[in-house]
């Protein structure tokens, strides 16, 4: 389930990223930007339950909500882009306490073994979602150039998203 997530949100990266850099438009990108949001956010309740896996479906949920929050921005034209920023804000700070437990581990169980095992390239992964996301939240206030986050998206859609999830589905291994 996982990787089919990740590369359905490489599927709307793209054209986001694309978007802000003036290739495209808002009801299209928002279109993606929904469905995607939408599958998300089904993949973090069958993930949770089916596989019961709480902790991977938390970081799809909150990923989920705010791509249906950026669809709605699109689709409607809303101008004031800020509550969108605001969203992307609070997936930083998750994608922080993410980051974190992948870089050290983190929660014990009754036999006193680590729960969230150290996986570096997770960890790498979730530290540049922190990054993209805190560039959203500027892109909406007005602090950083749109460009800037669209380069981001376009590099990071391969980096985070397509070549994990090839690399984990071809051949059983993160690039690190």
């Amino acid at each position: 389930m996982t990787l089919a997530l990740l590369l359905l949100i490489c599927m709307m990266w793209v054209p986001v990223g694309l978007f802000f850099l003036g290739h495209g438009e808002a009801k299209s990108t928002g279109f993606v930007t929904g469905v995607v949001g939408t599958l998300v956010v089904i993949g973090a309740i069958l993930q949770a339950a089916i596989f019961a896996d709480p902790f991977t479906a938390g970081l799809f949920f909150v990923f989920g909500v705010l791509y249906l929050q950026t669809a709605h921005a699109l689709w409607t034209g809303l101008e004031d882009m800020r509550t969108v920023g605001n969203g992307a804000l609070v997936v930083a700070i998750v994608c922080a306490a993410y980051a974190y437990l992948y870089l050290t581990g983190g929660g014990v169980n009754a036999d006193g073994n680590s729960i969230i095992s150290i996986v570096p390239y997770l960890g790498f992964m979730n530290i540049t979602f922190v990054v993209i996301c805190l560039a959203v939240t500027g892109v909406t206030y007005g602090k950083l150039s749109a460009k800037v986050a669209a380069y981001m998206f376009l590099v990071l859609s391969f980096t985070c998203l397509f070549v994990p999830a090839i690399g984990l589905m071809g051949y059983g291994a993160l690039p690190f």
